[in-house]
Parts: C-alpha cells; sequence; structure tokens
C-alpha cells in the first residue's frame, strides 16, 4: 500500500485555501495623508467586486467604483471617502484590465446579478468607471434588465474606444469586439463626465477627443479646466466629479 504524505497534503491544503482567501480592505483603512500607499494597498486585492465596509439595513444602493487601466489607485482614495454614505454600500470591482471590454463587463454583471439576489435592500445601482472603467460602465445602459435602477457615470473614458495611440490598441482591435452604447433602457440613466481633451495627459496628444459619443438621452457634464488651483486632468476627474456628487 502506498505510504499517505501527510506533509505534502497538508501543503497542498494550505496552498488551496490561501488561493481562494481575498485580500479585501475598508474604507477605514484610507489615508488621506498617505493616498499612495492607500492606492496600493487597494489595487493589491484578488479580481473580484468587493465590499468596502460592512453591510447594514440602512444602505439601499449599491455603489460600484471600476478602475482604469493600469491604475495605482490613489486616485479613488478620496472620491471613496466621499461618495461613502449611510445608504450607499460602497465597493470596488478590481479586474484584469488585459481582459476584453466584453470579457470584464460579463464578469462585473454576474456580481452585480449576485448581490442584488443575496441583499434585499438593496433598490439602486450606481455604477462609477474611470478611464478604461468608464468603457466597462458603458456598456450597461444598454443591456440593463434588471429591475433595480441603474445610474452610471463614464468618467473620462474613451467611449469611442482604445485611443489610437496606445500600444494595446492594435492589439485590442483585433481581438476585442467593442462599441459604444447606442441606447439606454428606461430605468437607467447615464452620466459622461468629460474633461477637457487638452488638459487630460491621456488624451492631449491625440487629434480627437475619445470621450465623445452621440448617445441619447445621456446627461454630458464638460469638466472645468482647474480644480483647487490645479489643472484638472484625466485622474483629478474623479475628485472633482465625486464633489459634485454629494452636493
Amino acid at each position: 500500500m502506498k505510504k499517505f504524505n501527510f506533509k505534502f497534503y497538508f501543503i497542498l491544503s494550505i496552498f488551496i485555501n490561501s488561493s481562494i482567501i481575498k485580500s479585501d480592505i475598508s474604507i477605514n483603512d484610507f489615508d488621506l495623508n498617505d493616498v499612495l500607499n492607500s492606492g496600493r494597498n487597494l489595487m493589491s486585492i484578488d479580481n473580484d467586486l468587493h465590499y468596502l465596509e460592512a453591510k447594514s439595513e440602512s444602505q439601499n444602493t449599491l455603489f460600484i467604483a471600476v478602475h482604469g487601466s493600469d491604475s495605482q489607485g490613489y486616485e479613488w482614495i478620496y472620491p471613496l471617502i466621499v461618495l461613502d454614505s449611510s445608504e450607499n454600500l460602497v465597493s470596488f470591482f478590481r479586474y484584469n484590465d488585459n481582459l476584453c471590454p466584453e470579457n470584464i463587463y460579463l464578469k462585473l454583471l454576474k456580481e452585480i446579478s449576485s448581490a442584488i439576489e443575496t441583499n434585499n435592500n438593496i433598490k439602486k445601482v450606481i455604477l462609477m468607471g474611470h478611464s478604461y472603467g468608464a468603457m466597462i460602465v458603458a456598456m450597461f445602459p444598454e443591456r440593463w434588465i434588471n429591475d433595480v435602477e441603474l445610474i452610471v457615470h463614464s468618467v473620462a473614458g474613451p467611449l469611442t474606444g482604445p485611443i489610437s495611440s496606445s500600444l494595446k490598441s492594435s492589439l485590442f482591435s483585433k481581438i476585442c469586439d467593442y462599441s459604444p452604447p447606442k441606447s439606454i433602457r428606461d430605468n437607467v440613466d447615464f452620466f459622461q463626465w468629460r474633461t477637457i481633451k487638452e488638459l487630460d495627459g491621456a488624451f492631449n496628444e491625440l487629434k480627437y477627443d475619445p470621450q465623445i459619443i452621440d448617445l441619447e438621452g445621456s446627461t454630458v457634464v464638460r469638466l472645468p479646466d482647474t480644480y483647487n488651483g490645479r489643472r484638472l486632468g484625466h485622474n483629478w476627474s474623479l475628485s472633482w466629479v465625486s464633489e459634485q456628487l454629494v452636493n
């Protein structure tokens, strides 16, 4: 009879169990005096939908932040603190930004559906996507079939598709089938928050503004040129928008 290798299976069990344990972070861990470190901690969590606070009966809105490509996370620290409230269940969707938008969208849709099914208090879902994340959330307005109200905020999003100067752009166009949204369903509100292209470090060298799409029924807001005395560029856009949403 083959001898049972207890040590091997013990190590294997630790590996398997550790691989499914999520490395979560709480919004209470965010430090406005060290947003870079807080951002790194935020982006270190597993690819999944993560609640950043404990659930409570007063929370009737599921708020989901969706980061951009190559995000370092720091741009979300202040906005998430600002947008936290007794009614909002604040969460963060971490994903592999090397995947096509459709794959990421389907994963997020599955997570949202599961969250709604397991939490009867949720009466509204708010999606806030930045940069590449804005492309992801922009796929929801024309596909949303849930009875729960949906509000989508696209912030500094290249909604026309990946910018042509991007190294990933050629690969993206070959393997990903992306097209901007063409309609908005009845129980969806869609907001396009556009930076000034010339002041946005992600778009300022382009000959066109990738944020501009013609979508009937959407609300378009062009951001100002400065914010708290600074140039309002790509990452600062999140902080400015978050303050508008709570005022």
